[in-house]
């Protein structure tokens, strides 16, 4: 690993392999007690004033890649907030922490994104805590890994959708009356949009939802000056993967899905959120950026 995100190198070895041992938590997983940990980019992230002055409210935000997303923003002198479910506090603590040793203002909102309500509200309390709103990061989502669609219940496959596409559009429509124009809305999809696991049916399917629910969003809000955009990790070393998102025999073979023979690192894809909230990308709307180690897709 380098020590900057801005160092050249060889992509392929700039990390090593996870090569994680079989181990399994309850959903929700702690990511400070994974083994390995994965980076959020805590010692390599830079910023340079990119996002200066700008509110972000970051769904999954206490880890993963919400969890890097946050630290760039932050570091990139952004204002934070993010949104975890009850049980996650440790990771949301260690990111606040960070946030604010980047001298910003973070806030840590603990919700149920698959409550109605409770997704119009987190809005709300988000703009109280930040004074507006100009980035929104639909990044939370659930995955639980079944081998056989006759295992897999009515009851996972809509709180699959309801995490992962019913609660980005109340988040959308809750935050779309304090956005103006330059503001921003990224929305995380997946590989699986492309290319769908077998045991990962409800996953896979809410993915290519989302991307494609962007796609039409940002056509729709043009002409308003808010820009909708995708990033599609592939193989991403984060909580998700112990708490039942993949099975064992994936898990031990996670690091070989790619062409770079190694999973990737949160802190690898937090970029890419930066590229898309900056002004830099004023003129990308629609797209879907793919950060998946050379995994080639539609």
């Amino acid at each position: 690993m380098t020590d900057d995100q801005y160092a050249f190198g060889n992509p392929v070895t700039r990390y090593p392999r996870v090569e994680p041992p079989l181990q399994h938590q309850d959903e929700p997983a702690v990511q400070g007690v994974m083994t390995p940990v994965p980076d959020l980019g805590e010692h390599t992230y830079r910023g340079s004033g990119r996002l200066a002055g700008r509110r972000a409210l970051i769904t999954g935000g206490d880890s993963g890649i919400g969890g890097a997303a946050a630290i760039a923003f932050a570091r990139e002198g952004a204002d934070v907030a993010i949104v975890h479910r009850p049980g996650e506090e440790p990771d949301a603590a260690h990111v606040l922490g960070l946030i604010r040793e980047a001298g910003r203002h973070g806030v840590a909102l603990v919700a149920d994104l698959t409550d109605a309500e409770r997704c119009r509200t987190v809005v709300a309390d988000a703009v109280a805590e930040l004074g507006g709103l100009d980035i929104l990061v639909n990044n939370a989502g659930k995955q639980t890994a079944v081998a056989k669609v006759e295992d897999l219940s009515d009851e996972q496959f809509e709180a699959t959708f309801r995490t992962n596409v019913f609660a980005p559009f109340r988040l959308i429509k809750a935050a779309l009356p304090h956005l103006t124009p330059g503001s921003t809305i990224i929305n995380t999809a997946s590989l699986e949009a492309y290319v769908p696991a077998p045991d990962r049916l409800d996953y896979a399917a809410t993915k290519a939802a989302i991307n494609n629910l962007s796609k039409g969003l940002a056509q729709q809000l043009a002409p308003r000056g808010i820009r909708v955009n995708v990033v599609a990790p592939g193989p991403t070393w984060t909580a998700l993967q112990v708490s039942d998102g993949v099975s064992d025999e994936q898990m031990t073979h996670f690091d070989d899905e790619n062409e770079y023979r190694r999973a990737g690192q949160p802190a690898e894809i937090a970029p890419a959120f930066v590229f898309l909230a900056s002004a830099e990308s004023g003129y990308v709307s629609g797209e879907t950026l793919n950060v998946n180690g050379g995994m080639v897709t539609p």
